[in-house]
């Protein structure tokens, strides 16, 4: 029987709170009073038929595309479950980055394709190597999917990389999907969405990892427009009507999504700070990183014991969780996430030291 679950998913909502969490994956929940937002402002109802326009729009303005490019999808996870369902077929190969997240695997093996992964090597800093795509793609590979910034490491790829591999992506008639919910994590001199480098490109994004409004549930997907349609009457079998409360409220933030961002920059820019004080005490003796100069995920590795037992003497004795690299791919890996509350991170990483101690 073909996977139906994530047992990421699973774990993350039972398992992953404790006292201090760094298994977060994105920043604090940004409260609505601050956005201002009087009751009048709202409706129950509205026209939604194939996106919501005011919506539509204000995505397509965000990523320099025009509306027709863009499908509105229940946050990121929604929208990669879209994309691949247009796509794939079973036995359609699927080229994966290797560490990824673990719900992209799960999904895309839901439909039936055989996933084949190509690495990232920690040595080589989780650089993606062209070389090895060309390698690995094959006449029954349909698609290549990467994450920028790659989660878990937080690692940006520069648009000629990904341009290279689009064009190895072209050669064999396949798709490169780019999951970039993380790239506004970049906070000066913001890459422009890789759907920009050609048609082989489909991406999706949220308002949800970088802007703490995960409960709007404000995604998208970015689509050559025939393609486009094809995952607007495909959602008709998941969600057909959006709940319209939550596109007003969307339309808003993006009015003031500079605003958003920089609430959560300033949390996220003194995690990071903790972190590298963290990293140069214990790397590379008790811990492996590859530091990045953005991002609300880190990617360490234990250089002594085993991630069970680090793992769960982590959480027993010290009250802290963060996220196993098992569902990674990465066993001895664990993950910890930045941008929600910059006490408790501090002391989250205390006592990720005492374990390691």
């Amino acid at each position: 029987m073909k996977n139906r679950h994530s047992d990421y998913m699973q774990w993350a909502k039972l398992h992953s709170k404790a006292r201090y969490n760094l298994a977060t994956s994105g920043v604090g929940a940004f409260p609505l009073r601050e956005l201002d937002i009087t009751i009048d402002r709202l409706e129950i109802n509205g026209d939604s038929t194939y996106g919501y326009a005011p919506l539509q729009q204000a995505i397509a303005a965000k990523c320099g595309v025009d509306p027709s490019n863009v499908v509105a999808a229940a946050g990121t996870s929604m929208a990669n479950h879209l994309a691949m369902a247009a796509l794939l077929a079973p036995g359609d190969e699927v080229l994966m980055e290797h560490p990824t997240y673990e719900l992209l695997i799960a999904t895309a093996r839901y439909f039936g394709a055989a996933v084949r992964s190509f690495p990232r090597l920690e040595s080589e800093d989780y650089a993606l190597d062209p070389a090895v795509i060309r390698k690995a793609v094959g006449p029954k590979t349909k698609l290549i999917v990467v994450t920028n910034l790659h989660n878990p490491s937080s690692v940006l790829t520069p648009d000629a990389t990904l341009h290279e591999i689009g064009e190895i992506a072209g050669s064999v008639g396949a798709h490169v999907l780019v999951d970039e919910v993380y790239l506004d994590a970049v906070y000066e001199n913001t890459p422009r969405s890789s759907f920009h480098l050609g048609p082989e490109f489909i991406v999706t994004n949220s308002l949800t990892k970088i802007y703490g409004l995960s409960g709007l549930r404000c995604g998208w997907i970015l689509a050559q427009p025939e393609l486009a349609q094809r995952m607007w009457r495909l959602n008709d079998l998941f969600g057909s009507i959006p709940a319209h409360a939550a596109e007003l409220l969307s339309v808003i933030a993006f009015q003031h999504l500079d605003k958003i961002r920089e609430r959560a920059r300033r949390v996220v820019e003194a995690d990071r700070a903790v972190l590298a004080k963290f990293l140069s005490e214990h790397a590379p003796t008790r811990v492996s990183a590859v530091k990045t100069p953005f991002g609300t995920t880190s990617f360490l590795g234990l250089k002594k014991g085993t991630a069970g037992e680090f793992l769960t003497k982590l959480r027993k004795d010290h009250e802290t969780t963060v996220v196993p690299g098992r569902f990674f791919g990465m066993e001895n890996h664990f993950r910890i996430g930045m941008g929600v509350n910059t006490e408790m991170f501090t002391e989250g990483l205390n006592r990720i030291a005492q374990t390691l101690n």
